[in-house]
């Protein structure tokens, strides 16, 4: 009976999926993206690379613990400067930027027409239940959001995939069924230009997991989540409109995973992306991203500023009245 129960979990979880075929036509996968579809890309050389060497300076980083169960040896404080001293490194690596600009172009992407933003890595370390630890960015299990809350910007597409296994119990969750259902939210309230002041000025923890994201503003009960559990080496693609949370960590492992944010320049310039349903705040981060071929500033290639006001259409120069970076 289990296993017939877990065999229906894994045909409704593939079920969520388009899989997806490398080389691709990059115009064709954004408008599958911007139109809900979460696209998985398996068994690609570049992606087996990216990982070995996460894992290699993850190991290095955290040695002697093995990764998954460091939350056994070091305290909330320690690993969240522990973390933090991995997610740095590895953001700032020369090699990382390279190994995932191979993972763009052996998807199909010019990385040159390719603006990310930040390489993360992110790790969410196990919990006794009910425990509540404390809420920083680093360690932190995120909340309901759809990230187009908070960065106003519809022509994004997150990349998301695991550093070592996960169950459905370590990972995050998709709400299939609200990509087209607005959800009362906090965004008209978020001042993204204050936090990005805030975390510039005293660091990235100085803005905790709460604050760098708006918030569901209604009950979720009995909405449909659906947990993400795809294997090391597996990336998923979808839309920073698709409604998502963490799920809560009891599972004895620490979850480690990688992500990152794209948008297709041109589709950016052309107010091109995913409908807007219920994003309400002021301000749209183009400063956030950087052309992938040559770590140029979005903003600097749009000709606005870093952060600038929102109105529904695409930045442009002669609008760029906003906030200085």
């Amino acid at each position: 009976m289990r296993a017939a129960r877990r065999r229906q979990q894994l045909r409704r979880l593939s079920a969520m999926y388009t899989i997806g075929s490398a080389p691709l036509d990059p115009t064709g996968f954004h408008v599958r993206i911007y139109s809900g579809e979460i696209i998985k890309f398996a068994g690609l050389p570049a992606t087996a690379a990216l990982i070995a060497f996460a894992r290699e300076l993850i190991e290095a980083e955290l040695h002697p613990y093995a990764p998954p169960l460091v939350h056994l040896h070091c305290d909330h404080a320690a690993q969240t400067q522990r973390f933090h001293g991995c997610e740095k490194a590895f953001s700032a690596s020369r090699e990382v930027r390279e190994l995932w600009r191979g993972v763009f172009e052996a998807v199909g992407i010019d990385p040159h027409r390719l603006a990310r933003d930040r390489l993360h890595l992110r790790f969410q370390p196990h919990q006794d239940e009910p425990a509540q630890a404390p809420r920083a960015r680093t360690t932190a299990t995120i909340a309901f959001h759809r990230d187009t809350w908070g960065s106003n910007i519809y022509a994004q597409t997150n990349w998301w995939g695991p550093v070592y296994p996960i169950t459905a119990g370590r990972t995050f969750a998709f709400y299939p069924d609200l990509w087209d259902r607005p959800v009362r939210n906090t965004s008209g309230d978020f001042d993204l230009r204050a936090l990005l002041d805030r975390s510039h000025a005293l660091g990235r923890n100085a803005v905790d997991a709460d604050q760098a994201i708006p918030h569901l503003a209604e009950d979720p009960s009995g909405w449909r989540a659906v947990p993400v559990v795809i294997d090391p080496g597996t990336l998923i693609a979808f839309s920073g409109a698709h409604a998502h949370a963490g799920v809560g960590n009891h599972t004895g492992l620490t979850r480690i995973s990688l992500e990152t944010r794209t948008i297709w320049i041109d589709d950016l310039r052309e107010g091109r992306g995913a409908r807007n349903l219920d994003g309400h705040a002021r301000w749209q981060s183009p400063g956030l991203f950087r052309r992938v071929s040559d770590d140029q500033p979005l903003h600097a290639l749009l000709g606005c500023r870093a952060t600038v006001p929102f109105d529904g259409l695409p930045a442009q120069p002669n609008d760029c009245k906003g906030p200085s970076e």
